[in-house]
């Protein structure tokens, strides 16, 4: 089934054709989910909240394609996730002053596969990984990250700085412990 014939079918709420979108999604859409939500368990939730966003959402859209559906669908899911941790109120920003100079970027000597990365992004408080996900990762800019979570642009080149700078630490420990 294309991506248009599903499109349609849950336009017209039918059974087959939301499964059809949710066996096409619902892996990559998890794992963006895991990317902001440490928990498996709550990305799993999130996820399916987010599927039900989708589904009472499409009715109102027009099909335009393959990347601006997808493009619609991976903005309802970072946005159910972040709703999550504002909901659980771990969500949380600091301001250091200290961190104006952004210009060092996250750098090892030992290329770290996707899974070591993602383990090393899980140990990152949320705010920090939030803001990392949603400018390394999705490709959003410091002004919409400050939209998006009701944060100054300030504030959101001073976590990803923070971010970058605890991932810095965290390669090096793992670097280490490998060496040991």
């Amino acid at each position: 089934m294309t991506l248009e014939a599903i499109f349609y079918a849950c336009q017209q709420e039918n059974r087959q054709g939301q499964k059809a979108l949710y066996d096409r999604y619902a892996s990559r859409m998890y794992r963006l989910c895991v990317r902001y939500l440490r928990d498996t368990a709550e990305a799993e939730d999130v996820m399916m909240e987010a599927f039900m966003h989708v589904f009472e959402g499409i009715g109102k859209l027009s099909y335009q394609g393959e990347r601006p559906f997808e493009a619609w669908l991976k903005r309802i899911f970072i946005n159910q996730s972040l709703m999550h941790l504002r909901q659980r109120k771990v969500f949380w920003m600091t301001l250091d002053h200290e961190s104006a100079d952004l210009s060092n970027p996250l750098q090892a000597d030992d290329e770290l596969s996707a899974q070591q990365l993602l383990q090393l992004l899980f140990e990152l408080p949320d705010g920090y990984r939030t803001v990392f996900n949603l400018y390394a990762v999705e490709g959003y800019s410091h002004q919409e990250i400050g939209a998006l979570l009701g944060i100054s642009e300030s504030t959101s080149k001073s976590q990803l700085h923070k971010a970058r700078r605890a991932l810095q630490e965290l390669v090096k420990k793992s670097e280490n412990g490998a060496k040991s």
